[in-house]
């Protein structure tokens, strides 16, 4: 009877590599981020639409237009409908992955962010990707010599740029590096824009790289610092663990236990920021793009709202946020490949 009872019981237990758990995981994480981008669909169409001004007087700003010209051009844009039918028109544009005509360029917003995309990418993936670089190895060198000089002193360089206005610290590059001051010193590094008109072939490359120094050392000034913040404060909080102790005692030396016991598992806070930041990657640094003039999505984020151009600024924030969404999904996922402690 207790041997039927066991036959029956066994089948219901969870076999080691089962599928189900993890694909549960996913399924989870799919459908949250389903109902987020649901929500992000619902909030761009309405939170654009209370922003001031009136995007056909700001076309036709400086030129005569009569009254029945205005009207047409309402029309035309669909802005003489009715708010509920404008949102209606609108779900049926996502829905055949439309994110509308641009006011002012008079194109498609996927056309106008798909030219855009590459030169956001370049700097603030760059950026970002040293940023996390540095962040990581100085926030670990802190931990480890916690209270000392070295500790001290990069800990208050960190706050202390982290702190500073992007855009003053751009300008203040401009001035030191770029042959501001008055032109006292020499123009080292170009002031804006991402090429010299003219330029082809391996000298091009060159030539984006000496546009690039610029604006990626102000992203890199600015972001490190919440990556050496968060590394710290996760290896502090490693650092009285018993395994770091065993480690010790078995005889290992200190920067073998840092570097295979403490800093994979103070890793794993660090690994959402770092996902988060690259969903951000392609919202660019709009201050960062519009002091160097970069031709990137946030400098053109930033002319969509001075108009406002309703299309454009309503399809970049979805493509923003669906952006973030994604990196977030991904790192939900990469948690238990890095901890088996988080795995279903």
């Amino acid at each position: 009877m207790a041997q039927a009872t066991t036959e029956k019981a066994a089948p219901q237990r969870v076999k080691r590599g089962d599928p189900g758990p993890m694909l549960r995981l996913v399924a989870t994480r799919l459908a949250g981020a389903a109902v987020s981008l649901i929500a992000v669909m619902l909030t761009a169409f309405f939170l654009f639409r209370v922003l001031p001004g009136d995007p056909v007087r700001a076309m036709t700003q400086g030129r005569p237009v009569s009254v029945e010209q205005l009207a047409e051009l309402r029309r035309q844009y669909g802005l003489d409908k009715p708010l509920h039918q404008q949102f209606l028109d609108y779900c049926a544009g996502l829905a055949r992955f439309d994110l509308g005509t641009s006011y002012q360029y008079r194109l498609p917003v996927t056309e106008l962010i798909a030219d855009r995309l590459w030169p956001t990418l370049l700097l603030v993936g760059t950026g970002t990707l040293l940023a996390a670089a540095l962040g990581l190895w100085l926030g670990t060198r802190a931990a480890w010599r916690r209270g000392r000089v070295t500790d001290q002193v990069t800990t208050g360089i960190a706050l202390t740029l982290w702190s500073v206005p992007t855009f003053w610290l751009g300008l203040v590059l401009i001035v030191v590096f770029a042959g501001g001051a008055g032109g006292v010193l020499p123009q080292l590094f170009p002031t804006g824009g991402m090429s010299t008109p003219g330029v082809t072939g391996t000298a091009a490359i060159l030539d984006t790289a000496h546009h690039l120094v610029l604006p990626v050392t102000t992203m890199v000034a600015v972001l490190y610092a919440q990556y050496l913040m968060v590394m710290r404060s996760s290896l502090l909080d490693e650092m009285g663990s018993d395994y770091l102790m065993t480690a010790r005692a078995k005889g290992l030396r200190d920067a073998l236990v840092l570097r295979r016991h403490a800093v994979p598992n103070a890793l794993l806070p660090t690994v959402t920021l770092i996902f988060l930041n690259l969903g951000q990657v392609v919202a660019g640094a709009i201050l960062v793009e519009a002091v160097f003039s970069w031709p990137g999505l946030g400098q053109l984020f930033y002319q969509g709202l001075r108009l406002p151009d309703l299309p454009l600024v309503q399809g970049m924030f979805i493509f923003f946020s669906a952006s973030v969404i994604l990196m977030n999904l991904l790192a939900d996922l990469v948690y238990p490949l890095l901890d088996p402690r988080v795995r279903p």
